[in-house]
């Protein structure tokens, strides 16, 4: 697979399933969405999102800036059942990123992270739930929590989705699974490396 077609596949992850895993280098870790944040050339340089003050990450990031963030994927076991070599054995598939990142906080840029992250899962249409239904609670709401970027340092993604089985076994795999999402990544996946 190409570096272009692996980040177009890493970005594409990244906006379907933001929530990650933030870990810094003392094993806090907590789940918060992120957004991915690209230079000029499309390159993932930074991932972009909130959280609370209170979480011990902000006391261990402010001590230092290392950590890791992990973003799971489509997932799923594949069964030998869903097979008919007799000798295929079991595996699991998945899509996961792993990005070794700098923190900075940006209180600055806390309302800013809250208003694009609900724009990504909100949408832009009529029904779109927005902030101001909060009223004043926003404002303290806002208080208690802190922006902050990731800044790419290294980037490992991963994809396991079937491109090395046979053909007629991948068809019957996609044919028989029950996940349909894992389907459909496997599936794009295998069409776009094979393009």
């Amino acid at each position: 697979m190409t570096a272009e077609r692996e980040l177009a596949a890493a970005k594409r992850l990244i906006a379907t399933y933001p929530l990650a895993w933030l870990v810094s280098r003392r094993f806090s870790a907590s789940p918060l969405p992120l957004l991915a944040e690209c230079d000029e050339q499309g390159a993932i340089v930074a991932l972009f999102g909130h959280c609370a003050r209170s979480n011990p990450l902000c006391a261990d990031f402010a001590e230092d800036a290392g950590g890791l963030v992990l973003f799971n994927g489509p997932a799923g076991y594949i069964s030998p059942r869903l097979v008919s070599e007799p000798d295929w054995a079991p595996t699991w598939n998945y899509a996961v990123l792993r990005f070794t990142v700098e923190i900075e906080f940006v209180p600055d840029e806390t309302r800013g992270a809250v208003e694009r992250l609900l724009s990504h899962l909100e949408g832009d249409g009529a029904e779109r739930w927005s902030t101001g239904a909060l009223g004043s609670r926003y404002e303290r709401l806002l208080e208690r929590i802190v922006g902050f970027r990731a800044h790419v340092r290294s980037f490992a993604p991963t994809f396991k989705l079937g491109q090395d089985e046979r053909e007629d076994l991948f068809q019957e795999i996609t044919t028989g699974h029950s996940n349909a999402a894992l389907v459909e990544w496997m599936r794009s996946f295998v069409e776009r490396i094979e393009q």
